[in-house]
């Protein structure tokens, strides 16, 4: 299968309805490419699983001010002031889950895990509407894993395989993200011959990644 496709292409894949993955510390390691394509598509009522919903104007905050976003699942949410307009209009759901928390959902979803049980946010408001229990008395609550239809990542480098390599804290989400969707698009910088990746730096396996897209000029 041809796995190099342009960014246009990657975001004709998504429709409407659409739960995504997308990576990204703020916009460290976000596909800025990929998601500027997903605006231009007109792609509406998505559902958003990143660690914040992108700044105002820029990544994910693009689609955020222009209402494509039916909900955010993420952790930080607040450095973007159009997310808590959004959602203090009612526009968007928010679903708050602490960043460890949020990090292991994703691995496990990969993983096949169901959930898990965490002490983390246990008498909080994010506890509600969760199951509870005592284990070596201590409470815990269950925290299901998250799977999603795409994940759209972001690396440093592939093989024509899709083999990734990763830079410093660009990492971040997206290894785990690329095991927890049913489709994998992988926006990177660079795309080298098989062979040239040494085996030792792969983070991402090829079987994981189904596109891979070449970044394009960085989105402003």
């Amino acid at each position: 299968m041809k796995k190099l496709i342009s960014a246009n292409e990657a975001a004709s894949l998504i429709k409407d309805g659409s739960r995504i993955m997308v990576g990204g510390f703020g916009l460290v390691g976000s596909p800025l490419t990929l998601i500027h394509s997903l605006f231009l598509s007109g792609v509406k009522d998505l559902e958003i699983i990143s660690n914040n919903l992108g700044e105002p104007g820029r990544g994910l905050g693009v689609l955020v001010r222009n209402k494509r976003v039916r909900k955010g699942i993420g952790s930080y949410f607040t450095s973007n002031p159009d997310v808590v307009k959004a959602y203090q209009m009612g526009e968007l759901e928010i679903e708050l889950i602490p960043q460890g928390t949020l990090s292991e959902a994703i691995r496990a979803g990969g993983a096949g895990i169901a959930g898990f049980y965490t002490p983390v946010g246990v008498g909080t408001l994010l506890a509600a509407g969760k199951e509870e229990r005592v284990i070596e008395e201590k409470k815990y609550i269950f925290q299901p894993s998250l799977k999603a239809d795409f994940a759209l990542i972001k690396a440093h480098k592939a093989d024509e395989l899709g083999n990734l390599v990763y830079t410093k804290s660009a990492r971040n989400f997206n290894p785990n993200m690329a095991t927890a969707a049913n489709m994998v698009i992988a926006e990177v910088d660079e795309i080298v011959k098989v062979g040239e990746l040494s085996p030792e730096k792969i983070v991402t396996p090829h079987l994981y990644v189904d596109y891979l897209v070449l970044k394009e000029v960085e989105i402003p």
